[in-house]
Order: C-alpha cells, then structure tokens, then sequence
C-alpha cells in the first residue's frame, strides 16, 4: 500500500479500556495515519463472589461487544490492546464477521513468574483466552523480544509480531543540569512491591544517607511497609503530574529499576531518553532496553544495588544511554513499524 491518501482510505476501529499513556500514543499515532473511530470500553467488573453472579458478568460483556458488530462491519481492522476478555470477544466476533483484528500485548498475559505469584499464564482460565488470542487473532504486537519468546514458549504461531514501544525523545530529553538523586517510578500495591524491587530500592536507601531517593507514583497502604523500612533520605512522592514527572527525570543522576519481571520498562527509556544512568537487574526485557549502558544489580539484594549506584553515581554513561533509546526505541520507530504491520495486513 503506498501513499498517505491510501493509508488514510483504511477503516480502524481502535477499542481500548485503558487510558495508559503507551495505548493512547498508539491511537494518536493511528489517527494520524489512518481513518480511525475509538471505542472506550467501560468497567466491567465481574464479581469475586457466587458462580451465577460471574456468569451473568460475562454475558452482560458479551452482549455489550454483540452490540458492536455493526461498527465491525464498517472499518477494514480492529485494534485493541492487552489479551483481555474484552479482547476475547472482539477476537470472536471478528472471526465470525471476517474482520482483520491486532491485539497488543502488554506483557502480563504471556508472563508465568510463579515465585512472585505474576502472570496471566498461572491462571487456568486466563491461558485459555490467552491461547484462542494468540491463534485467533490476524496479528499479536509483542513490545519486546523477552514477551516474544514467552508467547512463543506457550504458543508457537508466524502471528506474532515484534513492535517495540516507543519514547517520545523531543520530550523525554536532557534540560536541566543533574543532581546527585536517585529515582523510581511506579505505582505501590502489595504486587508491585515484588515485582518492581521496591523494598530492595528503600533498604538500599540506608547504605548512601546522604543520597535523596525518591518513589514516585501513586500508593496504597502497602506504602506502610516500606516507609518502616526506608531511611530519612526516602521521599514518596505519591501521584505527580506529567511535567513533575519529567523535571524529576531530567534532574536526577540514577534512575532505579529493580524489578522481578518488566515487558518492556517504558519509565526506564523515558528516565534514560532524559539523561539517567539506570541501575536494573538482568531480568526479562530489562537488558534488551538498557544493554551495556548502565549497571546491573542482582534481584532482591540491596547491597548488590547500593554497589551499582555507587557506580551509576559517578560515571557519565547518561549521554550514551539516551543515545540507546533515540536510535532504537524512538516513537517514530514505533510508528513507522505500526504502520507497516497494518498496511501489510491489508494488503
């Protein structure tokens, strides 16, 4: 398919349930290319409590995406992120009325990481939608090779794809001269402490007193048990705005991902797109995203990270680590690679 007026003859039905930042870039980025009409899908919530009550959650959803099938018919494919049940049905439905459909796969669906009790795949259920996405849909978009390898392991099918996500680089850039301060950034829940390394990120703050070290994100109670063991120098930012968010990118020296698992790190190309060393461990997609241009500490061991920033703090690998994220993980990367996933599609 050739030509920006021909791209723009191609119908897309985006649906989304999220307002996460990478899944409204793509609908900014499809918009952009294509004839696009979003869907926001409300909250369903399907109850923890007796059997009938499940079962008529899931029809109520059902008959929802019922509904939609006349919007199916009017566009030439589906996108839609995350392998979720809502992607089940707009799967089937585009099966039954012979519609193209793109999945994208955040990371969770295809994770099995049982000792921290992480993943779609531990669940039953979940491994059986996972499996009828995965064979069912015209295309899976993967955002790294670690989440490829873990869909292929479960499922081996020519249908997944590899698009890496993407930073905005003209934003995410160095401005303001670094300070001696070390950064993490994610939401704090009972989950998020294990997977994320957070408790490893605090108890790490004792060894260097005279280091600021900030957590930034929203938080929940769970927040108590990490301030009992987090020094003086810790500070919980809880929620901040989007520009809060980039001052403290483009001013702190170290940025901190010592996570379990990652599908990506989207907050770590950001911190190093502005100029951050960052400190990670070898898990998963993490070294595909950082490579040699920061330090690696082992999981779950605080004296192991409090080494790797000791180093982070001195050396000069930010330049070269925003380098890494302009040549390989730009958003104009991404959306070339989505347009061309598309088109061929068609085609």
């Amino acid at each position: 398919m050739n030509g920006y007026c021909e791209l723009k003859l191609v119908k897309i039905l985006f649906v989304r349930a999220s307002n996460s930042s990478f899944v409204l870039r793509d609908l900014e980025i499809l918009c952009k290319n294509f004839d696009v009409k979003e869907i926001k899908v409300p909250e369903f919530n399907v109850p923890n409590g007796a059997f009938l009550s499940k079962i008529f959650s899931r029809l109520s959803i059902a008959f929802y995406f019922l509904k939609l099938s006349n919007e199916i018919m009017r566009v030439d494919v589906i996108f839609s992120w995350w392998a979720t049940t809502c992607s089940f049905y707009l799967v089937l439905l585009c099966k039954i009325l012979h519609r193209k459909s793109i999945v994208v796969v955040g990371g969770f669906e295809v994770a099995y990481v049982p000792e921290i009790n992480y993943g779609a795949l531990l669940s039953p259920l979940r491994r059986i939608r996972t499996r009828f996405l995965l064979k069912n849909a015209s295309k899976v978009l993967v955002v790294s090779k670690s989440s490829r390898e873990q869909a292929q392991r479960f499922l081996r099918t020519q249908k997944i794809r590899l698009v890496y996500n993407g930073v905005d680089v003209e934003r995410f850039k160095p401005r303001f001269d670094k300070i001696n301060k070390v950064i993490t950034v994610g939401s704090i829940s009972d989950m998020t402490i294990k997977r994320k390394g957070l408790k490893t990120f605090v108890e790490a703050s004792r060894f260097l007193p005279n280091i600021p070290f900030l957590v930034i994100g929203k938080f929940d109670r769970s927040v108590d048990t990490l301030r009992e063991i987090a020094g003086p120098n810790v500070t919980f930012t809880g929620y901040v705005s989007d520009e809060e968010l980039l001052k403290n990118y483009q001013t702190s020296k170290v940025y901190c991902q010592l996570s379990a698992h990652e599908s990506f790190g989207v907050s770590i190309a950001e911190a190093m797109a502005c100029g951050c060393v960052p400190v990670v461990t070898r898990k998963y997609a993490i070294p595909e995203v950082v490579g040699d241009t920061g330090y690696y500490a082992k999981y779950d061991d605080p004296k192991s990270a409090v080494e790797a920033i000791k180093k982070a703090l001195l050396s000069d690998k930010g330049e070269k680590a925003r380098k890494r994220i302009v040549n390989l993980y730009s958003l104009t990367k991404r959306e070339k690679s989505l347009v061309h996933e598309i088109s061929e599609m068609i085609e």
